[in-house]
């Protein structure tokens, strides 16, 4: 068919239909690529030497991709939300009702309405490559699968493994996809295409397979019959609301669309899916979400610098410092960017310890079965280490991840360079010190930039990558794409104090300590702004950091920029108590063998406060959020990120920022210049100079612009 997404030819019987978009990196489901799905299936059901139906991708790494999500975005009423999902439902009941087996040859990207596709067929070989990858994200766009997902996947595998995948968003490797019952075979991608002809000419025989229910009598009990069923619907609910805080309202809807379509079976539950789909699509957290997802995919493709250079390429990196920062990048890079890695230190016991917890990163992963024991054994292989610069003479980048001292990093980078090849990059993990001032000691500044990853390393996505002024622009575009090989979000920021991330969270740090001096519980400061939307509130976010790193930033910040930044005389014993959070194993809270307690009544006494109540639950929250604002604009106004976009992505990422808020920038926005003005004003009347709205806000509120457009 001309113009059309599909293609195929007819070979014994079998038609080998080839889903390929022209014009696009990836498949992916439009209103015109249903009709062409449509038409496809029509001749084929027509066509007489067609017996059995093969589907494959014409593209490199990608089955399917998903929904169009431009076409998505467009939608404005949730009429028309419900009618999209609708129109998407019609279409693969078509596939599952289709006279003749239909068959699903899976490699590369399979998520969303691509793996609906696949559910919908009759049979489903995926490739064991790394990159064939399954799942339904829908969630984390603040929708939830709108085109049968939520029905077929809990009767193809069982309610509880459909609500583990549908509720959290996740994808997984094939490997995983096939022992949950996913996929039907498990295959080499050589042999995908003649695994799956040979399956689907089986089914046009009349074979069918035989699939097992997971779980054994336990499964049975829980997923196979209503009462059972009962019991997971329930404990779901209480997990959800425990997650999201009751923020997010798509996992909770995806959860009724599932309950409902096993309790009045699949023609009520399809319709029930499209009209939660058309509710939740137009939302302010579906919107707010979706546009992180557009943020970042075009961050995806930015390598920092106008006109970038491209990246040299990284096969060796080597790392100073074997701590719990070294440790993390290292087993980090080994895992996801599969290079050499060679750690160093001062002494063969600390490069020990160092080893050991960067295997751990990788031992993490097989322990949950998402790689193989000989790809497990072959990444190992790739960490080694010693206490002298042995094997840095092959080094295409090191990163140093020592004390956070200007003279220590100056001397490692004077030893580094000794060492390296002259094409080599030194990157500084440092979370303070200016690039500028480390890159003095250097013989070659314009090698030199800041790669600041954050605690810990295999879990937090950001990374700030920081030019000095005399960087190269292809040192920049090389840090940026390994970064991204390592599955950070790299982002660039300006070289000044503090960064973007600590630039930020430093004054609402402070105020936090400023509302405990007033007077307000330590667990009830964490508890408001939990519930306002963070991960953690800001005292346990204290503890997680650590009392001592966050007194050195805050001095250093204080330094910088002068009683804006002046810390909290709450926060000053602290460390000469020895109290410097979880990883001492006390903090402002208890710790028991890693375990988060209860709240140290000790605490109050050091402080020299006691809880009394006396300050307003609002008031306390726009203190923290307002104050954090003012500085993300007043940053952004100093140039510290390149746009709106990129400080509210690196916030998110940083530090949890609440994505259904968008950003410190975006939230500013949805509140309106004026009001923010205006409420700061009131503020810097009570409580003094630290309130007062920036420039940047000011003007805003005076011309009625915004941050974005």
């Amino acid at each position: 068919m001309p113009g059309s997404a599909l293609a195929w030819e007819v070979a014994d019987g079998v038609a080998l239909v080839t889903i390929d978009l022209k014009g696009e990196p990836v498949n992916k489901i439009s209103r015109s690529v249903k009709d062409d799905f449509l038409a496809t299936l029509e001749a084929l059901e027509r066509d007489r030497a067609v017996q059995a139906v093969a589907f494959f991708s014409g593209k490199p790494d990608t089955f399917i991709a998903g929904a169009d999500i431009e076409e998505f975005v467009a939608l404005t009423t949730a009429a028309e939300a419900e009618r999209l999902s609708a129109e998407g439902q019609e279409m693969l009941e078509r596939v599952a009702r289709f006279p003749k087996p239909i068959a699903a040859g899976i490699h590369g990207t399979c998520l969303g309405g691509g793996l609906e596709f696949a559910l919908a067929c009759h049979y489903r070989v995926a490739t064991d490559h790394p990159k064939t990858q399954l799942g339904l994200p829908e969630v984390q766009l603040g929708i939830l699968p709108g085109a049968g997902g939520c029905q077929r996947l809990p009767r193809l595998i069982g309610v509880r493994a459909a609500l583990d995948l549908i509720l959290a968003g996740k994808t997984e490797p094939a490997q995983r996809a096939f022992r949950l019952g996913i996929v039907d075979e498990l295959v080499h991608p050589a042999i995908l295409r003649d695994v799956t002809l040979a399956a689907v000419k089986r089914m046009a025989g009349g074979w069918r397979p035989r699939r097992k229910r997971l779980g054994g009598v336990a499964g049975w009990l829980l997923d196979g019959n209503p009462l059972g069923r009962s019991v997971v619907f329930r404990t779901a609910r209480k997990q959800v609301l425990k997650q999201t805080g009751g923020n997010y309202p798509a996992p909770l809807a995806a959860l009724e669309a599932v309950e409902h379509g096993m309790k009045r079976g699949l023609g009520e539950g399809l319709k029930r899916e499209s009209q939660l789909f058309g509710q939740l699509a137009v939302t302010d957290v579906s919107r707010k979400l979706v546009q992180i997802f557009f943020a970042t995919t075009q961050l995806k493709k930015d390598l920092g610098v106008p006109n970038a250079p491209p990246p040299c390429e990284v096969r060796r990196l080597a790392i100073v410092g074997a701590g719990f920062m070294g440790s993390g990048i290292a087993g980090t890079a080994v895992l996801h960017a599969g290079v050499d890695v060679r750690l160093k230190d001062a002494d063969l016991a600390r490069v020990a310890k160092g080893l050991a917890a960067a295997r751990d990163v990788i031992d993490e992963r097989l322990k949950r079965r998402r790689m193989t024991k000989y790809e497990h054994a072959r990444l190992v292989a790739l960490l080694s280490g010693g206490d002298r610069y042995a094997g840095f003479g092959r080094a295409d980048l090191v990163i140093e991840a020592v004390f956070e001292d200007l003279g220590v990093k100056q001397q490692v980078l004077r030893e580094v360079e000794s060492v390296t090849p002259e094409g080599a990059v030194f990157a500084s993990n440092t979370s303070t010190i200016p690039i500028a001032k480390i890159a003095e000691a250097s013989a070659r500044p314009e090698q030199v930039i800041g790669m600041h990853f954050f605690s810990p390393v295999p879990r937090m996505p950001l990374l700030e990558v920081i030019p000095g002024a005399r960087t190269a622009p292809q040192v920049i575009s090389t840090a940026v794409a390994f970064g991204r090989r390592m599955g950070k979000t790299p982002v660039v920021v300006k070289d000044n104090p503090g960064f973007w991330i600590n630039r930020i969270l430093t004054p609402y740090m402070n105020e936090a300590g400023q509302l405990l001096q007033a007077g307000v519980a330590i667990d009830e400061l964490d508890r408001l702004m939990v519930e306002w939307g963070f991960p953690v509130g800001p005292i346990t976010l204290l503890d997680e950091v650590g009392l001592d790193v966050a007194e050195k930033v805050a001095g250093v910040m204080h330094d910088a920029f002068g009683e804006r930044f002046a810390p909290a005389p709450a926060f000053a014993g602290m460390v000469k108590d020895g109290r410097l959070g979880r990883k001492a194993g006390k903090g402002f809270y208890r710790y028991a063998r890693g375990k988060k307690g209860a709240v140290d009544s000790a605490v109050y006494q050091l402080i020299g406060t006691e809880p009394d109540g006396g300050v307003r639950p609002a008031e306390i929250i726009q203190r923290l959020v307002l104050v954090m604002l003012n500085e993300a604009a007043r940053a952004l106004g100093d140039g510290i990120v390149r746009s709106p976009r990129d400080g509210d992505v690196a916030a998110i990422f940083g530090f949890g920022f609440p994505p259904f808020r968008g950003g410190p920038l975006r939230h500013a926005d949805d509140l309106g210049a004026p009001r923010v003005v205006g409420e700061l004003e009131r503020l810097a009347e009570r409580f003094g100079t630290r309130f007062a709205p920036c420039e940047v806000l000011q003007a805003q509120a005076s011309r009625g612009s915004k941050f974005y457009s």
